[in-house]
C-alpha cells in the first residue's frame, strides 16, 4: 500500500485546529496532525483540550472533509511524570479518532524513562492508541538506537520509534540504524529537509527543528535514502515549520507546495517499474 500524507502540526502552526483541517482536505493530505499540549514552556496552552467548542468544532472539520487524525502532540515524560496527567490529552485523541501519539523523552535516566514509557503505553492502550517516541539530539533520548533500546525494553505492543528526518540527520543517524529497527515498531515518520552547514548548538538545532526547516529537496538531509529504508506502508507526516514563510505565504499555499514536494520526493524514491 502506497504511503498517506499527512499535515503535521508545525507546517501550519498558526491556524486554528479546525482549519487545519480543512487546509489538509483542501491541498490532497490523507490526514492531519494536531497538538493538544505545549511542547515547550513559552508555548501557551491548547484551547482544544479544555474547551469543547474548539472540540466540536475540529470534530465538525474531520466530519464534513473525511480527514482522519493521525497523530497527537506531544506528550512530554520527564523525571517525576505520572502518566495519569494525561488521561483527557488521550480520551480526546480517542473521541476524535486519533491513531499515534507523538512521545518526547525528557528523562537521562533511561532506565527510568523505560518504565514510565511503559506505563504510558499501558494508559495509551485504553484509548486505542500507540507512543510513539521521539528521538531529537536535545533531549534525554538523543539518537535512533537509544530510542529503540528504550521502546524494545519497554516492550508494548503499541510502543514504537518515531523518526523525524531533521532529528535523524542531526542525530548522525545511518540507514542501517533505519534498516535495523523492526518494522513492526514503525507507525508513522516525519519528512521535511534540512539546511546544511548548521549551527550544531542546541538551541540552534531547536530554532531550525521548531521553525526554519526546509522543503523536502531544498537541503541537505538524504531524505531519498531514508525513505527507502522505511517501511512503504506507512503514513509519512509532512512537518516543514517555516517562521519567517509564515509572515509572507498563507497556510493553505504552504502545505499544498510541502505536500507536492513530498510526493515528488516519494515518485523519486521508488519510481514506477
Amino acid at each position: 500500500m502506497p504511503h498517506k500524507f499527512s499535515l503535521a502540526f508545525l507546517t501550519t502552526h498558526e491556524v486554528p485546529p479546525y482549519e487545519a483541517v480543512r487546509i489538509a482536505a483542501a491541498t490532497g493530505y490523507d490526514l492531519v496532525g494536531l497538538r493538544f499540549l505545549p511542547a515547550a514552556p513559552t508555548e501557551a496552552p491548547y484551547p482544544i483540550l479544555s474547551d469543547p467548542a474548539v472540540e466540536a468544532l475540529v470534530k465538525a472539520a474531520l466530519d464534513e472533509t473525511g480527514i482522519g487524525i493521525a497523530d497527537i502532540e506531544i506528550a512530554r515524560l520527564k523525571p517525576n511524570t505520572d502518566v495519569g496527567d494525561f488521561r483527557d490529552f488521550l480520551a480526546l485523541g480517542q473521541r476524535l479518532g486519533a491513531r499515534n501519539v507523538l512521545v518526547a523523552g525528557d528523562d537521562t535516566n533511561h532506565d527510568r524513562l523505560t518504565e514510565t514509557f511503559a506505563a504510558f503505553c499501558d494508559l495509551a492502550a485504553e484509548y486505542g492508541l500507540t507512543g510513539d517516541l521521539e528521538f531529537m539530539p536535545w533531549t534525554g533520548v538523543k539518537t535512533l538506537p537509544e530510542a529503540q533500546r528504550i521502546v524494545e525494553t519497554a516492550g508494548r505492543s503499541n510502543g514504537g520509534v518515531l523518526i523525524d528526518a531533521l532529528h535523524w540527520d542531526r542525530a548522525g543517524g545511518t540507514i542501517e540504524q533505519i534498516q535495523n529497527l523492526p518494522p513492526a515498531l514503525i507507525h508513522y515518520a516525519q519528512l521535511c529537509d534540512g539546511p546544511k552547514p548548521y549551527d550544531p548548538t542546541d538551541a540552534g538545532m531547536i530554532e531550525i527543528a521548531r521553525g526554519a526547516r526546509l522543503l523536502p529537496g531544498d537541503g541537505g538531509i538524504d531524505l531519498i535514502a531514508m525513505v527507502r529504508a522505511l517501511p512503504r506502508d506507512i503514513v509519512l507526516s509532512v512537518e516543514v515549520a517555516q517562521i519567517e514563510k509564515a509572515k509572507t505565504v498563507d497556510a493553505q499555499s504552504r502545505a499544498a507546495k510541502a505536500l507536492a514536494r513530498s510526493k515528488a520526493l516519494i515518485a523519486k524514491a521508488h519510481p514506477a517499474t
